[in-house]
């Protein structure tokens, strides 16, 4: 099971005797072990009756001692291995064998970086435990939990707009989009919710608001105020490299929807079928009728060829790389 989705009930999904909280999404394996605590002990009651154990100094003997001892401060107990990985390889047999006879009131959770599904251990945990995946999601994956998760930790709806706004200024990390999230909700104070105006303000700063700018120039084919604005984000500091993130934000879907547009589907069902956003729709079909099919079904190998000369496939200077990418899109060539 997902961690997002034991997380949306944990009430719900039994733990058995040994919880195995796996992957690379720190922000959900901290979420992921907290709520199972709060399901065995109850909510508030948790960091009581939780004791933790650094997996690499960890003594076997020990962690089975605390996990059959009766807990001061209640009837349960949780014990946890951090950073478990060499705990696991260390004790697999001794792990396979208390799982024949675990203790009743305890749950042993094993914080781990991988978890192998073939191994006797995971079998066995599939069985009678709860195997928890914390792995990092997709683009996809996040806009949904972001959507789902300004809802139900900040009680505020969050706009299609503004979440794609968000992950392009702060990436995909969890962990990361937890803090823009609480800043926004803060922000947005008796509001219901989070719009791309707030996220550009607040999350992006200037930076942003001119970089979105910049873009809107390309689009409306002003490459002098296009490069004027590029050049004062440089000046800022701004990468290159994330620049192009942006600029590949922008016109990934403008380049899809003219190959779907190519094969048959209607200009802009396929634009809004591609992700353009709705406010965009009028100015990015002008701005592809303005620069011609022919340069639009190009739009894609620009991109990847300004990403491979960032990444060192050329010796030009990366102002130089970025400033030609905004002259072929911007229809100038």
């Amino acid at each position: 099971m997902h961690a997002t989705a034991y997380l949306k009930n944990p009430q719900k999904t039994p733990t058995g005797p040994l919880v195995a909280v796996y992957g690379a999404e720190r922000f959900l394996k901290l979420k992921a072990m907290k709520a199972v605590s709060e399901a065995v002990l109850g909510s508030g009651d948790e960091e009581l009756g939780v004791t933790k154990f650094p997996g690499p100094t960890a003594e076997f003997s020990t962690v089975m001692d605390e996990l059959r001892t009766m807990s001061m401060f209640g009837d349960k107990r949780v014990v946890i291995i951090e950073d478990a990985d060499d705990f696991i390889k260390d004790h697999r047999a001794a792990l396979e064998k208390y799982l024949d006879k675990p203790a009743k009131k305890a749950v042993l959770i094993l914080d781990a970086k991988t978890w192998p599904a073939t191994t006797r251990l995971a079998k066995r945990v599939a069985e009678i435990g709860l195997p928890l995946d914390c792995s990092a999601l997709k683009e996809a994956e996040v806009i949904k939990w972001l959507t789902e998760y300004a809802q139900s930790a900040y009680g505020k709806q969050i706009t299609r707009d503004a979440v794609q706004t968000l992950i392009e200024l702060r990436g995909l990390e969890l962990g990361h989009l937890d803090q823009e999230l609480a800043k926004l909700s803060a922000y947005a104070g008796t509001a219901a919710r989070i719009d791309v105006t707030a996220v550009t303000k607040l999350v992006g700063g200037w930076k942003a608001e001119t970089t979105w700018s910049m873009l809107d120039a390309v689009v409306d084919g002003h490459l002098d105020i296009a490069l004027h604005l590029l050049d004062k984000l440089l000046l800022a500091g701004e990468h290159p490299v994330r620049l192009l993130g942006s600029i590949t934000w922008t016109f990934r879907p403008i380049a899809r929807a003219t190959e779907a547009a190519r094969q048959g589907q209607s200009l802009n069902d396929a634009l809004v079928d591609a992700g353009v956003k709705p406010f965009k729709l009028g100015a990015t079909q002008s701005y592809l009728k303005r620069i011609g099919r022919a340069r639009a079904e190009r739009i894609y190998h620009w991109l990847l060829t300004a990403d491979r000369e960032l990444k060192g496939a050329s010796y030009l200077p990366e102002r130089t790389i970025v400033e030609r990418l905004l002259f072929l899109l911007s229809g100038k060539s």
